[in-house]
């Protein structure tokens, strides 16, 4: 039987994370795991923090009726409460347990938003950079991504967000702490995009979601993470547990829904009803709870400070320019004069894997993830070295 011919279309361009992180597991096979420099997948390596451990034993070992059941689609009450404080902390203004609905990860909240508020033909515009699977999410229900560039230094383009809009604007997807750039957006380009969507609201009679996808909120080294719910009425913040406890396998996080959103039970009705019919149902259980008694914690992020700082002596040392990271765990690097495509291949001769940024809607530079080794990091230097004398 065949398969749908828009998967088939897609398969034709999968993911390039996916596909190098497949191509060093193939090298690790053959020269040693500590041969090869996979800078490829934002997989984190720092285990969980202690406190996850403990609260994990201390559950699994509870026999208390119901704990594996079903529970309100939107997750338990009691952890929706918990998760408000923080959110509420987070964000500038009082969120109620109301206003969260418990998702499965960041992704899988994402889907969750896209069908609560795509209509067919509806558009969302994203900022190039971006992480590449936000186009398959909006067409999962029938809307498409509306690119457009930033400013050279990865902040947002206020002009040119302005300039996409139209009448099928149905939302504005920022990511921050971004992935590939590390770049944080500060509160006042926060504000003057609110300002931006709330005028054209006003004149269009369409007032655009402003989405934020924030799973590296917690990871950020010295400029703190602005809030969204309050800058923006019309604000919707996914979050997971994938980077800041270390928990990516888990698939746990929440949606956070301002408490001044037009239509607030529509919106929150809409987003519990479709986490049920797509077959999310509920976020899982345990992870639910475990992480209701987690809420300020997370991992030890001077880890990956240090590692930033240990690349980018070595990044420095080749010759290779890059954007200096504010939060996340990535560099992304300038392609020295070429084609980022070609550049990969090149790297892979010397056992180094980056990500295309073309992978990212951004041709002529590359990723590379620090979620590895310091002493990798640090025995890299020699080979990437080599491959810019080479290039």
């Amino acid at each position: 039987m065949p398969i749908a011919s828009s998967i088939r279309e897609a398969l034709g361009s999968a993911s390039l994370i996916r596909k190098m992180f497949e191509e060093g597991n193939q090298l690790k096979k053959q020269y040693g795991a500590d041969k090869v420099f996979d800078f490829s997948l934002g997989n984190p390596d720092i285990e969980p923090p202690p406190a996850f451990h403990r609260v994990f034993t201390k559950l699994a070992k509870e026999d208390k009726k119901g704990s594996h059941g079903y529970m309100p689609n939107a997750g338990f009450p009691e952890v929706r409460e918990a998760l408000a404080v923080k959110v509420s902390r987070e964000q500038g203004l009082t969120v109620t347990g109301s206003h969260i609905v418990m998702a499965v990860g960041a992704a899988g909240g994402l889907n969750v938003v896209f069908k609560a508020i795509l209509n067919p033909g509806d558009e969302v515009i994203v900022s190039r950079p971006y992480f590449m699977e936000y186009k398959a999410y909006a067409a999962n229900h029938g809307g498409r991504l509306v690119e457009v560039d930033t400013l050279p230094d990865f902040n947002l383009n206020i002009p040119a967000i302005q300039a996409a809009l139209s009448e099928k604007t149905a939302a504005v997807l920022i990511n921050s702490p971004h992935n590939p750039t590390g770049r944080i957006y500060p509160a006042a380009t926060i504000a003057d995009l609110a300002e931006v969507l709330r005028s054209w609201g006003n004149r269009s009679g369409r007032l655009p979601y402003l989405i934020a996808d924030e799973p590296y909120r917690e990871i950020a080294y010295t400029v703190e993470v602005p809030p969204i719910l309050s800058a923006y009425s019309e604000s919707v913040v996914v979050n997971s547990y994938s980077k800041s406890l270390s928990l990516p396998g888990e698939r746990i996080g929440y949606i956070a829904v301002s408490p001044g959103i037009q239509d607030t039970e529509a919106v929150l009705n809409a987003l519990i009803y479709t986490t049920r019919i797509l077959g999310f149902v509920n976020a899982p259980a345990l992870m639910q709870r475990i992480v209701a008694e987690l809420t300020f914690a997370r991992v030890d992020v001077a880890v990956y400070a240090r590692r930033r700082d240990a690349f980018k002596q070595v990044l420095d040392a080749a010759g290779i320019t890059y954007a200096e990271p504010e939060g996340a765990f990535y560099l992304f690097c300038q392609v020295p004069q070429g084609d980022d495509l070609a550049f990969v291949e090149h790297l892979k001769q010397y056992r180094i894997l980056g990500v295309p940024g073309s992978g990212f809607g951004k041709p002529g530079w590359v990723r590379f993830t620090y979620c590895v080794d310091e002493k990798l990091i640090h025995a890299s230097g020699l080979a990437f070295k080599q491959a810019l004398e080479t290039w």
